[in-house]
Parts: structure tokens; C-alpha cells; sequence
């Protein structure tokens, strides 16, 4: 009698995050992707890793994304005999751009279509996708706006040992001719040494003014009105320390406003930095003067002209094969 395997596929868009002052709640989903596929095996788990920097991503069970679908399957109390894990990457690894995040994702929500369609079970929620993948990550603006698209505000409401955090999160959609140019510096900056340069508290003056500045920026983004951004993208809680992690941080910033940028900022921890910009406005120019300032401070860089992905991770419907 011929076995039956099935396999589902994600795609999954980048993430920025912070957004100047929105320190870990808020995130944009960008139009630049990534692809998990999930496969049921006859025996054996292989893992496969192709496109950008994937010679940087682990083949082993320490793969972030291997680790999600795990997840899952332990949830679900589900042990296929093997599996075959390939991710389609087109996200800089490292770079401040949510590719951890899309990982993430991908493994949890293909494993969860599988075992739903080979169980029978419910499927979980996105809600309740989002707190697994928290869980993982440690904090919700990444994997929230590449799980829902457009701007996401999230809340975590608790974290412990025993539960999942509870996340409350609202997604807005921002103008459509919102254009982000990123600038990606060729260096690494994992999260983790972009973090320990923080100090452990902070002016109760700067959080005055960085609550200020996200409120504007959330009602900013929400009504449209673009040219407030300039105030509303300003920070006092984490650039001015991570700047000095990033040559050239302040002269990327002066070329992109001079070149007609609406703002600038980094991308989640950076080093990427990334300017908004209306669409109407010289894109191309803003993203060379960026290159040639971080170029004018010993570093090659690469930029692209993105939109807001305003629809969010894709799962397809599982496929299914046979054996005989």
C-alpha cells in the first residue's frame, strides 16, 4: 500500500523594527521574502539551505527553523519518521532585517498546516503562532509584522516559564506610496552584541521623549501624514549607543535627508539602515548617497528600494505524495 507524505510551503516577508522609537513594539513588513518548505520523509531529517548568505544558516538541529517545526510537532504530540527542511532564503542574515524571525515562522506555520491536515487537529491560531514565535525570539515587532504585514504595534503581556507570552498586537496599514530604501553595510552585527551595548536603565527624560515620539509616529503612520516622520523617528533609548557600532551611522543619515529622504533609521539592531521616503521622491538618490557615505567610511554596502508588505506570511495548501 503506497505511504502518503505531505509537504506545505511559507512565504514569509522581512521585517523592520523600531522604527527610531518604538524600542521593540513596533515593526513594518517588507517586501522582500524568504521560503520554508516542509516535507513528511520516509526516514531521516534533512536540512537544506539555499540563496542569500546561506552558507551562514546551520544545516544541524541547532537551525532555527528546524527547531520551530519541532516545536510544533512536540505540541501536537506528532513524530513523522523524518522530515526534509528547505529554506529559500532572500534575506541578509544578520543584518537587522527579521531574517531569524522569518525562520521562525516558517517552521511553525508549515508544521502546523501539516499536522493539522495529518491529525485532523486544530489549527492554531495566528495568535497563537505569534506566541510561539516570541517565544523563541524574546520579543514580539519582528516576527508580529512578518506574520501580519504593514505596521504592527505589539504589547507582550507576560513571559514566564510556564506559559507562552500573551501578545497584544495591532496591525495598521500606512500609505501605500511609502517607499523604504535599506542600505545594508557588508558586516554582521548579531542582536545579542547590538543589546549588551545598552545601558541597563535609561533617563526618565529620554522615556518621556521616546513615548512621545512613538505616539506621534504610530498616529503619524495611521493618518498619512508623512512629513511628521522627521520628529516622530527619533530616538534617545538605543541609536545614540548602537551608532557607535556603525561607521559612518550619522553621515548615512545627513546623505539620506539631503537626497530628500522623510526620515532615516536603523533596521531593528542594524547595521542595515533604512530611509522612508514617499515614492514621489528620488528613490535612487537617496539609496546612492547612502552607499557613498558608508563608502566614505571604509565600507561597501548594497541597497534596494522596498515597499510595505501589507499582506503578511503565506502558508500554501500542503501537497501530497506517495510512495510505493
Amino acid at each position: 500500500m503506497a505511504e502518503i507524505y505531505l509537504s506545505a510551503t511559507a512565504k514569509i516577508p522581512a521585517s523592520t523594527t523600531n522604527l527610531g522609537p518604538g524600542f521593540d513594539v513596533l515593526g513594518i513588513g517588507l517586501s522582500l521574502y524568504s521560503q520554508v518548505i516542509l516535507e513528511e520523509k520516509a526516514s531521516e531529517t534533512k536540512i537544506i539551505c539555499l540563496g542569500k548568505d546561506s552558507e551562514k544558516i546551520p544545516i544541524t538541529p541547532d537551525n532555527i527553523a528546524y527547531q520551530a517545526v519541532m516545536k510544533i510537532f512536540d505540541h501536537f504530540d506528532y513524530h513523522p519518521p523524518g522530515i526534509q527542511l528547505t529554506i529559500n532564503n532572500g534575506i541578509p542574515a544578520i543584518r537587522g532585517l527579521g531574517g531569524s524571525g522569518t525562520a521562525i515562522l516558517g517552521g511553525l506555520l508549515t508544521a502546523n498546516l501539516i499536522c493539522h491536515k495529518r491529525l485532523g487537529t486544530e489549527s492554531l491560531s495566528n495568535s497563537e503562532i505569534l506566541s510561539f514565535a516570541t517565544e523563541f525570539e524574546g520579543h514580539p515587532d519582528n516576527v508580529a509584522a512578518s506574520l501580519f504585514g504593514g505596521v504592527v504595534v505589539s504589547a507582550m503581556e507576560h513571559s514566564n516559564k510556564d506559559r507562552l507570552p500573551s501578545i497584544k498586537s495591532i496591525k495598521l496599514l500606512p500609505p501605500s506610496d511609502l517607499r523604504l530604501i535599506i542600505a545594508i553595510p557588508d558586516f554582521t552585527l548579531p542582536t545579542q552584541k547590538a543589546r549588551n551595548i545598552l545601558p541597563n536603565s535609561v533617563n526618565f527624560s529620554d522615556a518621556v521623549f521616546n513615548i512621545g515620539r512613538s505616539s506621534l509616529l504610530v498616529a503619524a503612520l495611521a493618518t498619512g501624514n508623512l512629513d511628521l516622520l522627521a520628529t516622530a523617528m527619533q530616538d534617545q533609548l538605543h541609536q545614540p549607543y548602537r551608532a557607535k557600532l556603525i561607521p559612518g551611522f550619522n553621515e548615512v543619515i545627513e546623505a539620506a535627508m539631503s537626497a530628500g529622504a522623510l526620515s532615516v533609521a536603523l533596521s531593528g539592531a542594524g547595521p542595515t539602515m533604512i530611509a522612508y521616503a514617499r515614492s514621489s521622491s528620488n528613490t535612487n538618490e537617496i539609496s546612492e548617497k547612502m552607499a557613498y557615505a558608508f563608502k566614505n567610511n571604509g565600507l561597501s554596502s548594497q541597497t534596494q528600494i522596498l515597499c510595505v508588505d501589507t499582506n503578511g506570511a503565506e502558508v500554501g495548501s500542503p501537497s501530497i505524495k506517495s510512495s510505493r
